[in-house]
């Protein structure tokens, strides 16, 4: 199966980039997400070995600060059955769980961060997702996006 590729947005006050790093090995389950569009790719899409660009929402500007890697496929979060979660879900059960996440690891920060005004103003990235339904927290990204904008962080 091909390698796919994922913009996972986070805000850098509650869990940015920086505490993905202090994690032991730079890695972290990724959670916060409480839409069924983002559970079912949690739960069905997203796999081992998926690149994710780390996305600072609310930056200002928002930006794509980070690469990471997917190093545990969907899983039911743990933080829903935590009755002192703030993510805690009274309808969810071991037997049906509603939530999930993924595991992600740092891979490496970008050189400089690259801007959603940037990524809007960039042939080839006019038909991303986040230029389109940028309100979704999880979202797919194709293989030439990725690469463009891999190459616009590497850029000083």
């Amino acid at each position: 199966m091909a390698k796919a590729y994922w913009l996972f947005k986070s805000d850098p006050e509650d869990f940015g980039v920086a505490e993905l790093k202090k994690c032991k090995n730079k890695t972290s389950l990724w959670d916060g997400v409480r839409n069924y569009q983002a559970r079912n790719l949690l739960r069905d899409k997203i796999k081992v070995g998926d690149g994710v660009l780390f996305y600072h929402s609310q930056e200002k500007p928002p930006a794509v600060v980070a690469l990471a890697k997917v190093v545990r496929a969907g899983y039911p979060d743990p933080t829903q059955f935590d009755k002192r979660s703030k993510y805690y879900d009274p309808k969810s059960t071991h037997e049906d769980p509603r939530w999930f996440v993924v595991d992600i690891r740092h891979e490496r920060d970008l050189k400089r961060p690259v801007t959603l005004p940037e990524i809007r103003e960039t042939p080839g990235l006019d038909k991303m997702v986040l230029v389109n339904r940028s309100r979704l927290s999880v979202q797919p990204v194709r293989p030439d996006e990725y690469k463009i904008i891999v190459k616009m962080g590497q850029s000083t």
